[in-house]
């Protein structure tokens, strides 16, 4: 191990949802500020093995690394903050810990001792965080730990932490992420309740060097105060977290409270370089002086949760959207707009008109998906901005086999197996894992290049013609229509090296304002510093389509 390298542990008290991640990704920054190679870990509680097999309306969003492996929508976090590429080492779940255990054991890798759950499951967590702080070559490695303190599912991993502050000592910190809740009928913010989240951590063995205390308004200093005589804390480490307008203006309230600064102070880490964050304040102000509203819509079924509406099953593509209207000079306003609605009631579709531009993101399944055809036929034959993403790709192709080519029982084997136009069709390496019921990272995952064609608008956005994007996917377009598709109009303006898949499709400038679907996901690698070049392109269409 490199000498003196840190580790911050970042854990959830009181409730989940109050932004460990965003919390993070903050932390993060701030110290890549300071001049620190920083690098983040996720441990999920899952028996899972990977995020793989969640449902989006129960989880949240599944993020795809550019190695292929599938985890959770927090690894999508950190990677848009810190401007980095993470690798799998770099996200662990219970049930991809025990699986090493077990497999080692099979393999005799304990020398015929006896397994327990403690310590070598313990173990196994601190060997994988350090492995991934060597291969990151980190100063810092912060560690975020799902759940909530006082959860069965985590324990095992705050135990590792104990036994992390135990080999390493002063330098690992504990990080408590809490919410201070303010009843409606009180009017007054409650300690109470993170004064007891650290008592259950105390259990454990382990006591918060800071608490980010999560609330809808400002910490006055009597709450500083009360939180640091009962949590055996100095005051001016309860550092407040206020509800923001927007995640990004995080790292910045951090740093009103000198965060970086206690932090280094915490380490024993030098402060040698001023912190450096004028490119984040900058973005911030950006989004601030942005007044101008555009109107998006997102065309899916992954919304409904109960009474609730669940963004976070496409937080990436909302992200995606927000980096590249902040880039426009534009305010964005995302609707949800659930597809099922234009299968019931076609004359609906005439509402697709009050937006500026309209998105088709991934999914799967059959739900929802007429009428998800329906809008984007709607959508290209009124020329509004459209951008579909993997599935929403799919559906454009069968929409333009339908309604173009006039094979009007053109459909995905996904949904229809027996179709006699198989405009979308199983990758043939997919078939078996299929027909085995091997459903777990076993589809096409990760980064794969792809070749651009000079003169479309996928080549003007990326302005290169060899590119690399993130895959998440089973069903291809079936080589076997390109042919009469690119003849009746339809652009394959990207593909893979070899030309067999089709990666990109459009419509030409001089037909559509902008008709673009990919079969990869570039919402993964879009950054708030540096906009994907296809949502940026989307974006500045649907403002000139707004402004005609």
């Amino acid at each position: 191990m490199k000498q003196n390298r840190k580790f911050i542990f970042i854990v959830g008290g009181v409730m989940s949802g109050v932004g460990k991640g965003i919390t993070t990704s903050s932390i993060g920054i701030i110290l890549k500020a300071r001049g620190l190679n920083v690098t983040a870990i996720k441990i999920d509680p899952y028996i899972n093995v990977d995020a793989g097999t969640m449902n989006p309306t129960e989880h949240g969003e599944v993020f795809v690394l550019d190695d292929g492996y599938e985890t959770d929508q927090d690894m999508g976090n950190y990677e848009r903050f810190l401007n980095i590429t993470l690798p799998s080492d770099n996200y662990m779940t219970t049930g991809s810990v025990y699986e090493s255990v077990i497999h080692r054991e099979r393999n005799l890798g304990y020398n015929g001792k006896c397994v327990e759950v403690v310590p070598h499951i313990p173990l196994e967590v601190i060997d994988r965080i350090e492995k991934a702080s060597v291969k990151a070559e980190s100063d810092v490695t912060l560690i975020e730990i799902g759940g909530t303190i006082g959860e069965y599912q985590n324990i095992l991993f705050l135990e590792a932490a104990r036994m992390m502050k135990i080999k390493y000592s002063e330098d690992v910190m504990f990080v408590m992420v809490s919410y201070l809740p303010i009843p409606s009928k009180v009017g007054e913010m409650k300690t109470k309740p993170t004064q007891y989240a650290v008592r259950t951590l105390n259990s454990a063995g382990i006591q918060p060097d800071v608490i980010v205390a999560r609330s809808e308004t400002f910490l006055d200093q009597k709450r500083k105060e009360k939180l640091g005589m009962f949590c055996n804390i100095s005051e001016r480490y309860v550092i407040s977290a206020p509800d923001a307008d927007n995640i990004y203006e995080i790292p910045v309230n951090f740093e009103r409270d000198d965060l970086s600064r206690l932090i280094l102070k915490k380490l024993n880490l030098p402060e040698n370089k001023k912190s450096d964050m004028k490119e984040w304040y900058n973005f911030v102000e950006n989004i601030k002086s942005s007044k101008e509203k555009i109107k998006i819509g997102m065309v899916g079924k992954y919304f409904g949760t109960g009474d609730f509406v669940l963004s976070d099953a496409y937080i990436s593509v909302i992200e995606a959207i927000k980096h590249a209207a902040f880039k426009n000079k534009l305010k964005p306003e995302i609707t949800w707009i659930n597809s099922e609605i234009f299968e019931k009631d076609s004359s609906k579709l005439e509402d697709l008109r009050n937006y500026d531009g309209i998105i088709v993101p991934g999914g799967f399944g059959s739900r929802g998906i007429e009428g998800k055809i329906k809008a984007i036929q709607f959508l290209r034959e009124n020329k509004i901005p459209f951008l579909g993403l993997c599935y929403g790709m799919q559906l454009a192709v069968i929409e333009y086999a339908r309604n173009v080519l006039g094979l009007k029982d053109a459909h995905t084997t996904e949904i229809d197996r027996k179709t006699k136009n198989p405009i979308i069709d199983i990758m043939s390496e997919q078939k078996k894992n299929l027909e085995d019921h091997n459903f777990g990272a076993t589809m096409r995952l990760g980064a794969y290049p792809a070749i651009v064609k000079n003169g479309t608008v996928a080549y003007n956005a990326y302005k290169k013609s060899k590119i690399s994007e993130r895959h998440r996917h089973r069903w291809e377009v079936n080589p076997e229509y390109v042919a009469k598709l690119e003849k009746a109009g339809l652009v394959f303006s990207g593909t893979s090296p070899d030309g067999k898949l089709m990666e990109i499709i459009e419509l030409p400038a001089s037909v559509h304002p902008f008709f673009v679907g990919t079969q990869f996901h570039p919402e993964l690698t879009s950054k708030p510093i540096e906009s994907h070049p296809l949502f940026f392109e989307f974006i500045k269409a649907s403002k000139l389509a707004k402004n005609k």
